[in-house]
């Protein structure tokens, strides 16, 4: 090999023995930071087929929350009842309970806070109040099972299109709902809820604050 050939041939190996520049990482990715969590109490039901427990929502719902807990701390649930079921579908339905027309348990009614206020859902265990015209919500209750959004407010509906309040969710004896579902109702009842009274309605022992949930 000439002279000439063997500095070509230093060259490259030089250059290919030579350090590449390696381009800078890119930036990792900022995180996402976690939603904050909304303010609720915990409050457990205790009836007779056993414990349901419920997350309210204090902060996105503190009206109707509130409400619930006037009944709650000064024990006017105690030996009350579900009283109401209404399946809708196999998969989907309500139980509903409080105070009913105990006229000595019944406080004042409260001001209507509609899903469109509150973003919150009538999806699988969620918690409303039960009421006729908006306004006039006292102290009787129903929880969901499965998702029923026709009880949600909608803005497009016409007539009444304020829906329910939603107030909280189940956080443990959805399988207690479930079955208070599946008890045997009468052929009667009053206006609107034919055919959907318990036969034998279950006895709500006692709701008290468990603790608070955050």
């Amino acid at each position: 090999m000439n002279a000439r050939l063997m500095l070509l041939a230093c060259s490259l190996l030089t250059i290919a023995a030579a350090p590449q520049t390696a381009s800078p990482p890119a930036p990792a990715p900022s995180p996402t930071a976690a939603p904050r969590p909304y303010a609720t109490v915990a409050v457990t039901i205790t009836t007779t087929e056993g414990p349901i427990t419920l997350a309210l929502e204090r902060e996105r719902a503190p009206i109707t929350t509130a409400n619930f807990l006037r009944y709650v701390d000064k024990k006017r649930f105690d030996g009350t009842s579900f009283y109401r079921a209404m399946p809708l579908g196999e998969s989907a339905g309500l139980i509903q309970g409080g105070v009913r027309n105990r006229s000595d348990l019944i406080l004042s009614p409260i001001a209507h806070e509609p899903t469109t206020t509150t973003g919150l859902t009538h999806d699988d265990g969620a918690i409303s109040l039960a009421r006729a015209a908006p306004g006039s919500g006292r102290g009787d209750f129903f929880i969901v099972v499965g998702s029923v959004p026709t009880l949600d407010a909608n803005p497009a509906a016409s007539g009444d299109k304020l829906g329910y309040a939603a107030f909280g969710h189940v956080t443990a004896g959805m399988d207690i709902v479930r079955r208070i579902l599946r008890v045997p109702t009468a052929a009667g009842g009053p206006p609107g809820m034919t055919g959907q009274i318990l036969s034998a309605p279950v006895k709500i022992v006692s709701v008290r604050r468990t603790a608070a949930a955050r």
